[in-house]
């Protein structure tokens, strides 16, 4: 599956972009959904950073939502959905590949930047799909949908069921 940095998802699609990273910086603490050894989904909490161009995950070291990071980088990440139930902003999730980020230069440069909890694991996120719900009008369900390669795609869903673009 192709993937894309988040400078090129940026670049790709800068007004969408900006809407997926204000939604996920109006709260701190997200949700990550890796896979354990046996194949089942774990669901953590976690900060996300957008810095230097990428989208990071930091994580304690050792836990085990990186400890599964490590062994197969596939995961999500569902943005906060906040105290309000009517989501007025949409529901915003990231599906990628994590990468454990080892350089030396780079990881010096994120400490003196953010000043996390040392020690720690950082992932850079490879982006495979962004996916933004939300309602149009009070009763259309609207979902916009990227991939690399791709251009930003919107279905729209009616109260009847019926469904303006099948995914």
């Amino acid at each position: 599956m192709t993937s894309s940095s988040w400078e090129e998802f940026r670049s790709a699609e800068p007004a969408f972009a900006d809407t997926v990273r204000t939604r996920f910086q109006q709260y701190r603490h997200h949700v990550l959904a890796t896979l354990r050894k046996d194949g089942f989904p774990r669901v953590t909490g976690l900060e996300v950073d957008f810095r230097f161009g990428e989208l990071w995950l930091g994580m304690m070291p050792n836990s085990r939502k990186a400890l599964d990071l490590r062994r197969d980088p596939r995961f999500a990440v569902q943005a906060n959905p906040g105290p309000d139930a009517e989501m007025a902003d949409g529901d915003v999730r990231i599906s990628g590949r994590a990468v454990e980020e080892t350089d030396p230069a780079v990881l010096a440069r994120f400490i003196e930047e953010v000043k996390p909890p040392e020690p720690f694991h950082l992932f850079r996120v490879e982006l495979t799909e962004v996916v933004r719900t939300g309602l149009e009008g009070g009763d259309t369900l609207a979902i916009q949908a990227w991939r690399p390669g791709h251009s930003l795609r919107t279905f729209r869903r009616g109260n009847d069921g019926s469904m303006g673009e099948a995914f």
